[in-house]
C-alpha cells in the first residue's frame, strides 16, 4: 500500500485531518447540470466543479464561473461523448483522430485509447483549458471525463500530455495516490504509483484518494429500483469511512426533468438524487459530526503555485 502524502501538512492542516473536496463533474454538459451545480455552489453545498468545455451549455457555465471568481471551478477534460441522442465534438475540429465516423468524440474510452494520437489529444486538451481561460475563468484545476486519459482499458495513456498542460498552467490534476476507494480496484496501485511519480516530478499537486459512488441507479426501471433514502444511507457511510488525508468525492448533480431525460440514456433519476443529496441537512450534519474538513481545489492550486520557482 502506498503511504499517504503529506498534502494535509502542505495545506496547513493538522496531519491527522480528514479533508474532503465535494466536486461536481459535468458542469456545462446541459442546462440541467448548470442549474443544479450553480445553486449548490452558491449555497456552499459543493466545494468545486469542473466544466465540460466542448458541450453546448458550456458558455453558460463558463460565464457563471467568470462572474464568481472566488469559487473553485476547473476544466473537465473531454475526449468522449457517451450519449446516443446528445453528442459533442472536439474544439480542434472533426478532421482529427479524436472523432468517430459521425464527427463526434467516441462514445467509449477504449476507442480513444486505441485510435487517438498523442498530438491530437494534447492539442484538444490545451484548447479546452485555453477556451475556459479566454472566457474569464480563473481555472483552479483539471480532471478528466470518463477517465479517458488514464489508460485503464488498454494501458495506453495520455498522462504526459495532461501533466505538461497542468505544469504549464500551474494547475493540480485529479489523480489519487491510493487505490482504495469504492470505485477503484487495488490492482491499479502499480499504475497509480507510476503516474504519481510522474506528477511529483512535474511538481503537480494530486490527491490522496478519489472516491465516488456507483454512477447508475441500482435496479433502475424495475420494482427494486434504489430509493433516495438508500442512496443517502450509502453516501453517509462513505463519509464516515473517509480516512486521514485529502479525498475528493465527486458527484454529478443535475435537475431531473424533461431536458435531462431527453439528453441521457440512463441515470437521470440518480443525477436528481445527487442534487438532493448534496443539499440534504443530514449529510451536512454527518460531515460536521465526523469532523471532516471541507476544502476546494483553489487551496491545492495555491500549494502548487507556492512551490513553483
Amino acid at each position: 500500500m502506498t503511504a499517504p502524502s503529506v498534502l494535509t501538512t502542505r495545506l496547513d492542516l493538522a496531519p491527522e485531518s480528514r479533508a474532503i473536496i465535494l466536486n461536481a463533474d459535468d458542469f456545462g454538459m446541459c442546462h440541467a447540470a448548470n442549474e443544479a451545480i450553480t445553486e449548490l455552489l452558491i449555497a456552499e453545498h459543493l466545494d468545486s466543479a469542473t466544466v465540460m468545455v466542448p458541450c453546448a451549455w458550456a458558455p453558460e457555465a463558463l460565464a457563471f464561473a467568470a462572474a464568481h471568481p472566488s469559487l473553485s471551478v476547473g476544466v473537465h477534460l473531454v475526449l468522449t461523448s457517451e450519449w446516443s441522442r446528445y453528442r459533442w465534438r472536439p474544439l480542434i475540429g472533426a478532421g482529427t483522430s479524436l472523432v468517430d465516423p459521425d464527427g463526434y468524440f467516441p462514445t467509449d474510452v477504449r476507442t480513444v485509447e486505441e485510435r487517438a494520437s498523442v498530438e491530437d489529444v494534447a492539442a484538444e486538451l490545451d484548447a479546452q483549458v485555453e477556451a475556459a481561460l479566454a472566457a474569464g475563468v480563473d481555472v483552479t484545476h483539471i480532471d478528466n471525463h470518463m477517465g479517458s486519459v488514464y489508460g485503464l482499458h488498454t494501458g495506453r495513456n495520455f498522462l504526459s500530455a495532461v501533466f505538461d498542460l497542468a505544469a504549464r498552467h500551474g494547475l493540480p490534476f485529479r489523480l489519487p495516490r491510493i487505490a482504495d476507494g469504492p470505485e477503484l480496484d487495488p490492482a491499479m496501485q502499480p499504475l497509480l504509483d507510476h503516474a504519481t511519480q510522474m506528477a511529483d516530478a512535474a511538481g503537480i499537486v494530486i490527491l490522496d484518494r478519489l472516491w465516488t459512488h456507483p454512477f447508475e441507479l441500482a435496479g433502475e426501471g424495475t420494482d427494486d429500483e434504489e430509493t433516495y433514502e438508500q442512496i443517502r444511507d450509502g453516501f453517509v457511510a462513505l463519509l464516515r469511512a473517509v480516512p486521514t488525508g485529502v479525498t475528493e468525492i465527486y458527484l454529478h448533480p443535475m435537475v431531473d426533468g424533461h431536458e435531462l431525460r431527453a439528453a441521457v440514456d440512463y441515470g437521470a433519476a440518480k443525477r436528481g438524487y445527487e442534487r438532493r443529496l448534496l443539499a440534504d441537512p443530514l449529510v451536512h450534519e454527518v460531515i460536521e459530526k465526523e469532523g471532516l474538513v471541507r476544502i476546494g481545489w483553489r487551496a491545492l492550486r495555491d500549494v502548487q503555485r507556492r512551490q513553483e520557482p
